[in-house]
């Protein structure tokens, strides 16, 4: 059972990691459309987006380091650097390039040839090498950092020994990749073309994982697999990036998260408006309000999903079955989209033109708008559901109200940082005797804990929670909005203020 638990917590932290290296994509995709002569046609701003999509394996392997380490400490992030360099350089070296590529070449064509052969190798793999010498130095960081060596040797201690050892290990991962290239290639081709091959099926099924994983953070696991790695386009590969260097192809996994992103949970949170208590539309209003902006203009829908996830999971495996089907429908009217971060108004205006068919988001969104309206004010009204406004007066979160514990309920307008906030936590989540480590992703906080039973769920409820997973027991996951990342500073304080040695 503990091994269980430590797996599901290691895949996680996985899931948490890809997030680093992929928030710089909004900046990369907004560069380099900017740059294109059909926007503002300045080159040097598309050179710079272009820069970041050049070096993504080098971005995660910083960023999954950095993410998968303890402390999230630079070290781990320099360590992956060095991982990614050797990796990348000495399995390059390794490559035989196969004899039907350099036929009836010589001289400079040749060498052109074997120049272009291993350019190209090395932008199918460099995702993959990134993730991996990313993980490697992670793990080393956390297993190696507090080494003591014999004193001769002593300046090669702790954290300096963290990049020596990644670059020994990444040895043998160029040894994997430069020696193993055809196979995995070959592997990335067929699991290439049998995505494609399964058509709307096979975009169905991710739509639905994608939102039915949301919930243990593994979606991003996904996510990295459907947009960094699959397909091929003059060497670029993943349905993202491809969609960015003029594959006509791509954008099939990402034009039918607008429908839902921009239309439909919009609409599930007005529903949830009129179905609050009169007394109390004007009190949740401005929330629903907020977190309705934020999924149509920026994608992020984590706050809605999360207001409706654990009152009503039959409901979220239809919006999880709606997403498939969104797909499925953006699909045969031929519409593909793209996003640099996510299925947002900002993505859909700024990538218009570089778009096939995307007026017909128009249409498709209304009637989605309609569906998730309808659908949800017959669920709420029906099974009675606790949705924003409809609490009892016991367990409604204050919103803001109360001053020495500020609302965090997600995508709630900016709140004054409360010096008491960290320790409010600190306490409902079990004392700093249970919390082992506290980090944070987008929208919420992963926890490392002794015993999650000792959460006290009606406190952060108080406080402004929006829900509580406990997938293992010495872990849990806590919703709260974009404001997790300062949350877990403030109880990170508020554990050293507790115990200075943490």
């Amino acid at each position: 059972m503990v091994t269980v638990q430590n797996t599901f917590a290691g895949i996680q932290k996985l899931g948490r990691a890809l997030m680093l290296p992929i928030a710089v994509m909004p900046l990369a995709a907004l560069l380099l459309r900017l740059g294109q002569p059909d926007l503002l046609d300045i080159a040097f701003v598309a050179a710079a987006g272009d820069a970041i999509f050049s070096n993504l394996g080098l971005l995660f392997a910083v960023g999954v380091a950095i993410g998968f380490a303890k402390e999230n400490h630079g070290a781990a992030g320099l360590a992956g650097a060095v991982g990614y360099f050797i990796t990348i350089k000495a399995a390059v070296a390794l490559v035989t390039v196969p004899p039907d590529v350099l036929e009836g070449l010589a001289g400079a064509a040749r060498d052109l040839a074997v120049s272009q052969f291993k350019e190209k190798l090395v932008s199918r793999i460099s995702v993959p090498a990134g993730i991996l010498s990313g993980l490697i130095a992670g793990a080393m960081y956390n297993r190696c950092k507090d080494i003591k060596l014999p004193e001769y040797l002593a300046f090669f201690g702790g954290r300096r020994f963290v990049p020596i050892v990644t670059g020994f290990l990444c040895l043998g991962l160029a040894l994997l990749f430069g020696l193993g290239w055809p196979y995995l290639t070959s592997g990335l081709d067929t699991a290439s073309r049998s995505v494609v091959a399964s058509g709307e099926v096979g975009l169905f099924a991710y739509g639905f994982l994608n939102r039915l994983l949301l919930v243990t953070g593994l979606h991003h696991i996904l996510n990295n697999m459907a947009w960094f790695i699959l397909g091929d386009f003059n060497g670029v590969t993943g349905d993202l990036q491809r969609f960015f260097a003029g594959d006509p192809s791509a954008g099939a996994f990402m034009a039918g998260f607008f429908p839902v992103m921009m239309f439909g949970l919009p609409a599930a949170c007005l529903a949830m408006y009129r179905s609050a208590r009169t007394e109390n539309q004007r009190r949740v209003g401005g929330v629903l309000l907020s977190m309705a902006l934020t999924s149509f203009l920026t994608g992020v829908t984590e706050p809605v999903e999360f207001a409706f996830m654990f009152l009503a999971p039959a409901l979220y495996l239809v919006h999880a079955v709606l997403t498939g089907l969104s797909l499925v429908i953006m699909s045969l009217l031929d519409v593909k989209l793209g996003f640099g971060f996510s299925a947002g108004l900002f993505d859909y205006v700024i990538n218009y033109s570089k778009s096939t068919n995307p007026i017909l988001l128009l249409p498709v969104g209304v009637i989605y708008f309609l569906v998730y309206y309808v659908l949800f004010r017959i669920v709420i009204s029906r099974w009675n559901l606790q949705t924003l406004g409809r609490e009892s007066e016991r367990t409604a979160p204050d919103f803001g109200l109360a001053v020495d514990a500020p609302s965090l309920a997600a995508s709630a307008p900016a709140v004054v940082r409360s010096p008491t906030r960290g320790a409010s936590y600190l306490r409902a989540l079990g004392g700093a005797d249970n919390v082992l480590e506290v980090e944070a992703c987008a929208t919420r906080l992963r926890l490392s804990l002794v015993d999650n039973a000792r959460i006290d769920e009606a406190a952060l409820k108080r406080l402004g929670v929006r829900g509580v997973i406990r997938p293992a027991t010495g872990s849990a996951q806590i919703i709260i909005g974009p404001l997790a990342d300062q949350v877990a500073d403030e109880i990170q304080e508020a554990m050293r203020a507790t115990d200075p040695s943490r």
